[in-house]
């Protein structure tokens, strides 16, 4: 018996082991934070801003399950980019008080944060990292937005 495959449909178990891939190695650098530094975050400069409003609302809303609601300073190296400034307004709509330069009163509680946001497959995989928890997920980028492609996946430091 043979099984014809179209080129399109042949190459799809690939394209979404690819994107698991990358999804894995992205979340693979969770276990280089430390409890004093944060790593530089980045986004790539092509996703629109409703995208990534969308994606920092929702990344923003899943870390404050964890983290609680606006319970702490959350010191953030932002980047130029739409997902940056989104993820700064994003916190601050939970009650975070936001520091990007790094200083804060001596007896203030500091939580740092790092993003990474990738473009793969025709997906955005985004990760928020801090010394405690780290979440990850997959979104669908549309034109109005994006809408989440995958589970959110979470771990948790001790």
């Amino acid at each position: 018996m043979t099984i014809l495959l179209s080129h399109s449909r042949a190459w799809r178990p690939l394209r979404r082991f690819a994107a698991a891939f990358a999804f894995a190695i992205l979340l693979s650098g969770c276990q280089s934070i430390g409890t004093d530094s944060i790593l530089a975050s980045s986004a790539p400069p092509e996703i629109s801003g409703p995208a990534a409003s969308a994606i920092a609302g929702d990344m923003v809303s899943r870390l404050a399950e964890q983290i609680g609601p606006g319970k702490a300073t959350v010191a953030l190296r932002v980047d130029t980019s739409a997902f940056g400034q989104a993820l700064e307004a994003a916190l601050k709509g939970w009650g975070y008080a936001v520091v990007t330069d790094q200083k804060t009163d001596s007896g203030t509680r500091v939580i740092p944060l790092a993003y990474v946001i990738l473009a793969v497959d025709g997906q955005v995989l985004a990760r928020l990292s801090t010394n405690t928890v780290e979440i990850g997920r997959a979104y669908t980028v549309t034109a109005s937005g994006a809408t989440p492609a995958s589970a959110l996946s979470l771990m948790r430091r001790g």
